[in-house]
């Protein structure tokens, strides 16, 4: 049996990278005294910020490589698995990239993944986001050895609602799936935990997802209520509201071939043609 203990951290990370991660971290070693060996925080932990231009001269390179170096520190410090939910790492093309960071209890990058689907939507005439203005989109799926050799595959926020990306993550072997989210009220309301639940029944892989919640530093809203849920849907852990806090939930990643073994739909069905 290999029961992993994992944590999922709720944050409202602000504009300065060195404020988000002392305010990230007395929840990170709170879930460490209890017990998780994998703890994963938000997209946009390393700096949350809609203002195109103080974000990009906050983000230098030489920043970026001491955040990064600080919070492998920390997952030194803590002996943890620990997922940076998402950082703004500059791009050769001026834009940068949504990139999640996965350290090894040594402190060592063990893996990274660029956000691959951007955020450009319009929800009112008065609410729209263009991602795309801002950052440059990845274009490879990871997958990576974690704790207990759980096999994690790593997603942002939007990803969720591209099926296709987590059914190929199933297929290299997933047993964990990665949502750190900054998701809007409105969509996080109507939407948030349904996809996560989807993704998890349609791929039988633990999905852990750390959300940032309630009014930022920049102005802007997030929805909060981090969630765990296991390969069968069921949610083993949440948060109720937007504040800051954490969650921890014991994953017996066992589970995942007996919930795969019961419904294989997650190797894909029948080739077809379309109409």
């Amino acid at each position: 049996m290999r029961k992993l203990r994992a944590a999922a951290i709720q944050l409202r990370s602000g504009i300065e990278p060195a404020a988000n991660r002392a305010a990230a971290m007395p929840l990170l070693r709170e879930a460490s005294a209890a017990g998780a060996r994998l703890v994963c925080t938000p997209e946009c932990t390393m700096v949350l910020d809609r203002d195109k231009e103080r974000m990009l001269k906050t983000i230098s390179s030489a920043q970026i490589e001491s955040e990064v170096k600080a919070w492998g520190a920390a997952a030194s410090e803590l002996g943890v698995w620990l997922l940076l939910g998402s950082g703004s790492v500059p791009a050769a093309s001026g834009k940068v990239y949504n990139r999640s960071f996965l350290f090894s209890p040594d402190g060592k990058v063990a893996a990274q993944y660029d956000k691959i689907n951007l955020f450009d939507v319009t929800l009112s005439g008065t609410e729209q986001y263009r991602e795309s203005d801002t950052f440059e989109g990845g274009s490879k799926a990871v997958l990576v050895d974690g704790p207990m050799g759980a096999k994690i595959g790593m997603t942002i926020c939007y990803d969720v609602r591209f099926a296709p990306l987590y059914s190929t993550l199933a297929r290299g072997g997933a047993e964990i799936i990665t949502v750190p989210a900054a998701f809007t009220v409105p969509t996080g309301q109507a939407h948030w935990e349904t996809l996560l639940r989807a993704r998890a029944i349609e791929t039988h892989c633990f999905v852990i997802a750390p959300a940032q919640g309630g009014r930022h530093e920049d102005g802007r809203a997030t929805w909060g209520h981090s969630v765990i849920i296991d390969p069968w849907g069921k949610v083993l852990a949440k948060l109720d509201h937007d504040e800051p806090g954490f969650i921890v939930a014991d994953l017996d990643l066992d589970q995942v071939a007996d919930a795969r073994g019961k419904i294989p739909a997650w190797q894909g069905g029948r080739p077809f043609e379309g109409p």
